[in-house]
């Protein structure tokens, strides 16, 4: 919010400095973002009176002149100007000036005569028509005759001011206006706040109420609506003080009604619009929702086509405004207007605020009701612009009006105690200067004891209950009062990680010594991502939940696995020449128990890997999961079996089972699915499903003893039919072996024409070992043949 010092101090006697008012407004909770210094950079640019002009003797467009210049004497400079004469009061820019847009000017040369200056026109002034009357032609700005000589031109049109661009928080609305932050000011200043004149006459034989009909047909959308009939309205120029407070805040006069409404919009943050009576049919108004398909033409000449959604203002046949954004061209205020409706109202800020987005049309009128315009405004209002008709003596004001209000006009009583308030604040602030804090701004207060009873101004509808009593005082009173304290139900603690916090930083640190990298993507993903990795939508842990108003296609659908998401940032990595990478992601997705939606959707933590580049295999990523399995999942047993899923490699992929669960999956992403995302090299990516997985956390340290006997090996090469897993060879070895095998290891695979079609030779490292003897060779070969005469049954493997 925008606001002059020279406007503010209509309301308040300032008597501090731009910088401490600054600084206090900043105390009490309004933050200046911007201060800046109007006409700063206008410097050196005098009153002077042209007393010769003659030609220039070696230029035929150019003129040397001679001026009065004041303290400053007499001055020769030449000049192109058409429109001086002699006598003219004109703006010099003297040896060394400065113009509005910081450019510098000295004494020169101009064909071999020396020129002491430069007059000025109004735009090297920075300034326009609704400024100074003659700022806005193609010459030279020609002031008043009787200006003295020599004196600063910024000082003489008031030039110099100080604008406040003030950041105004969503729970004050009230203050979206100049008059609104001049009553924060001058509390924060401890000053009386002057109230605009809102006083006026009305003419007894003119009359709102027997010359138009008002209906409100949506209450719920229009809460109040003010209208009051003006007649006899003489269309003017309006004055130079309206026309300046209006160009301070970069709107252009127009008319002196139009400019009126905007006045009253800047001034308290009412907006106001104006009817041309002659062009409402009926004479009628009425406040209605628009029909679907119905259309306006606004007055920017843009035409709308509306729905039942938009409030529209109508007279008896069609809209002639829509409601809260901006008026139609079809009852605009003309040359030849005569009588005039004004229209003061408070609308639904939610319906305005959707409106102005569904046609595309943002509106200062719609900017502020979407910040919110209470009940108490719209009649505040409406006052000041019937005062600023009698005051420009435009018009006859009628003896009545219509003023249709769906709300209750009662202030809000809020009942408390100082003990209360003290207690939100954690101080004990003297109740004399609660209670003077509170009248300076407008809340009327009654102390007994303890007990305190305060009533709300109308147009403060933030306040609620006895917090925002302690907000509104601490912020006025000094928040350096304040000593930090615990609260009482509170206790120091050494702070620290939760069990769960620290296994997830410990499972990230782990990713990261193997090379990995973390990335963060998006929770929404495109419904296509379904298709293209194979997801089931009517598998339980993809029902995919759709966003209401997607910012995009791709963002449609909460995701339900991460594959997708970390997929195509590989993807985005070799589509971008990085040929080689290791990622990670632990995040949440999201599944419905059905749709659409009736509660909160299950969210699930999920670890999601990918690795990438010549030196990545399936053997790699293997070595990562079983990494995490070994440091997370110490001495459990780990299955792994065919991974079935479409996304991936058939026969280079597999689930991770703990205990007949799976809790995730890994391998080669199917070629199938990297071809329709454009990636030709191979990718190895997987998912742990990390909230199945920590059930499986163990972090005990169980201590093996290191046998002091020698353990004995043993090497088989097994031919196997070539669908058989390793996994259910492993596990018929350790079924078989007895109780003395270590471990058993795959050291090498071969296929080819030695072993035949559809079968594979595979080679075990089989390690023995007691802790309590030697082992003897006779018990060993009888652990290998029963391991043979097992695998032979269970899975028709030879020895090779």
């Amino acid at each position: 919010m925008k606001a002059p010092l020279s406007w503010l101090k209509d309301y308040v006697d300032i008597d501090c400095t731009p910088e401490e008012l600054k600084d206090k407004l900043f105390s009490c909770g309004f933050e200046v973002e911007e201060m800046v210094y109007v006409a700063k950079h206008i410097n050196k640019i005098v009153t002077c009176k042209i007393i010769e002009i003659e030609k220039h003797p070696n230029a035929d467009k150019l003129s040397v002149t001679k001026v009065d210049a004041g303290k400053y004497g007499e001055l020769q400079i030449i000049t192109a100007a058409t429109n001086i004469f002699v006598g003219a009061v004109v703006p010099v820019a003297l040896d060394g000036s400065t113009l509005a847009n910081g450019e510098r000017i000295y004494n020169g040369k101009l064909r071999g005569l020396p020129s002491y200056g430069m007059f000025c026109s109004g735009e090297e002034l920075g300034i326009t028509d609704d400024w100074y009357k003659g700022a806005s032609v193609n010459g030279i700005l020609i002031l008043d005759e009787t200006y003295p000589l020599g004196v600063e031109v910024k000082e003489l049109l008031e030039l110099e001011d100080v604008m406040f661009d003030i950041n105004v928080t969503a729970n004050r609305p009230d203050c979206q206006s100049i008059f609104g932050l001049a009553r924060e000011v001058a509390a924060v200043l401890k000053k009386p706040i002057k109230m605009p004149d809102t006083t006026f006459s009305c003419d007894q034989n003119v009359s709102t109420t027997k010359t138009v009909k008002v209906i409100d047909e949506a209450t719920d959308l229009c809460p109040r609506y003010i209208s009051h009939y003006v007649s006899d309205i003489k269309i003017e120029e309006s004055p130079l003080w309206l026309k300046r407070r209006l160009a301070s805040m970069g709107l252009r006069s127009i008319s002196n009604i139009v400019d009126i409404t905007n006045f009253v919009l800047l001034e308290l943050g009412q907006p106001m619009h104006a009817f041309d009576l002659s062009d409402i049919n009926g004479n009628t108004i009425i406040i209605r929702r628009a029909a679907d398909g119905e259309k306006i033409t606004t007055l920017d000449e843009k035409e709308f086509t509306l729905n039942n959604n938009n409030l529209v203002i109508c007279d008896a046949e069609r809209p002639v405004a829509i409601a809260g954004v901006m008026g139609g061209l079809n009852s605009e205020i003309k040359p030849t207007t005569k009588n005039i409706l004004f229209e003061s109202a408070k609308f639904a800020r939610d319906n305005i605020r959707k409106t102005s987005r569904t046609i595309g049309q943002r509106t200062d009128a719609s900017s502020r009701y979407e910040k919110g315009v209470d009940v108490y405004t719209a009649e505040f209002g409406m006052k000041r612009a019937l005062n600023l008709i009698q005051k420009l003596n435009c018009g006859k004001i009628a003896c009545d009006n219509y003023d249709i209000c769906a709300e209750k006009l009662e202030e809000k009583v809020i009942k408390t105690t100082i003990s209360k308030i003290n207690g939100v604040l954690g101080i004990d602030v003297p109740v004399q200067d609660i209670k003077s804090i509170l009248e300076s701004l407008s809340f009327k207060v009654n102390v007994s004891g303890d007990d305190i009873e305060v009533t709300v101004p109308l147009f403060r509808e933030d306040m609620e209950s006895y917090p925002d009593i302690a907000e509104e005082i601490i912020r006025e009173y000094g928040y350096d009062y304040i000593t930090p304290t615990l609260l009482k139900t509170s206790a120091i603690t050494n702070g620290g990680r939760t069990k769960e916090q620290s296994d997830i930083e410990n499972l990230k640190n782990l990713l990261v010594g193997y090379g990995f990298n973390e990335i963060i993507s998006y929770s929404f993903v495109s419904e296509k991502e379904y298709d293209i990795f194979g997801l089931d939508k009517e598998n339980e842990d993809h029902k995919f939940i759709k966003i209401l108003n997607p910012l995009g296609e791709d963002l449609a659908v909460m995701r339900t696995s991460l594959l997708p998401s970390i997929t195509r940032t590989v993807a985005y990595n070799l589509n971008r020449k990085n040929p080689e990478g290791r990622l990670f992601e632990l995040a949440k997705v999201y599944t419905a128990d059905k749709t659409p939606l009736e509660k909160l959707p299950v969210e699930k933590s999920v670890l999601s890997i990918a690795t990438f580049g010549e030196n990545e295999d399936f053997f790699t990523i293997k070595g990562v999961v079983e990494g995490i399995l070994d440091n997370f999942c110490n001495g459990l047993d780990v299955e792994y079996t065919p991974c079935t899923l479409t996304a991936m490699h058939p026969t280079r992929s597999a689930f991770v089972k703990i205990g007949g669960e799976v809790v995730g999956y890994f391998g080669q992403l199917n070629p199938v699915v990297l071809d329709k995302i454009d990636v030709e090299k191979p990718v190895y990516a997987g998912e742990i499903f990390y909230d199945k997985l920590k059930d499986f956390f163990n972090s005990k340290i169980v201590f093996k003893q290191i046998s002091k006997y020698p353990q004995i090996e043993r090497d088989l090469a097994l031919i196997i039919d070539q669908n058989v897993a390793c996994a259910d060879i492993v596990k018929c070895i350790k079924e078989s072996a007895g109780k003395h095998l270590d471990s058993v290891s795959l050291f090498d695979i071969y296929q080819g024409e030695q072993v035949g079609e559809g079968k594979k030779s595979m080679a075990f490292n089989l390690i023995f070992i007691s802790n309590e003897r030697t082992l003897e060779v006779e018990e060993i070969d009888k652990a290998i043949d029963k391991v043979l005469r097992n695998l032979k049954e269970k899975l028709s493997a030879t020895l090779r």
